[in-house]
């Protein structure tokens, strides 16, 4: 049962995160990119889940990407406007869930500031379209010891 002492911190907490800019990540203006659609083209280009993942900054669930795993070599592409982003030769398995790379192919990739979940991180996107992709960590290999944590429903695997 929820006491009036938790009641008010929780609310607290809220109007808190709210005065310090905590909440979700917003999409990149229309105009930003040199890839432009309407919302209605993006819903019509799109599944319902690259929608929600490219252009509503949602995550898919770890573990659920067939790309996760995937090892072939190749190029990834973003699924929402077909700009290489990520080649096979940086990925690795980061056991996390989602496909993961230390390094974007030059100018593939461009970030902002996350200040969703409480936290701030780096949210990364697609440089050409805005598409959301996932973001940046300081915990990967060598050289870079970043780690591009990528939604796979946000790419598309190109063989080489």
């Amino acid at each position: 049962m929820l006491d009036r002492r938790t009641f008010l911190f929780a609310g607290s907490a809220l109007a808190g995160g709210a005065v310090l800019g905590f909440g979700p990540a917003t999409p990149a203006d229309p105009g930003d990119f040199p890839f432009e659609l309407t919302d209605a083209e993006w819903r019509e280009r799109l599944s319902e889940e690259e929608y929600y993942v490219l252009r509503e900054h949602g995550t898919e669930y770890a573990f659920s990407s067939p790309l996760d795993k995937f090892y072939e070599p190749g190029t990834y592409h973003c699924a929402g406007c077909d700009q290489a982003l990520y080649s096979s030769d940086v990925k690795y398995d980061s056991r996390t869930g989602w496909p993961s790379f230390w390094e974007a192919l030059p100018g593939a990739v461009g970030t902002s500031t996350d200040t969703s979940l409480m936290m701030v991180r780096t949210e990364c996107h697609c440089s050409n379209c805005g598409g959301h992709l996932g973001h940046i960590f300081d915990d990967g290999p060598e050289p870079t010891g970043k780690r591009h944590c990528i939604n796979g429903v946000a790419l598309k695997f190109v063989a080489a």
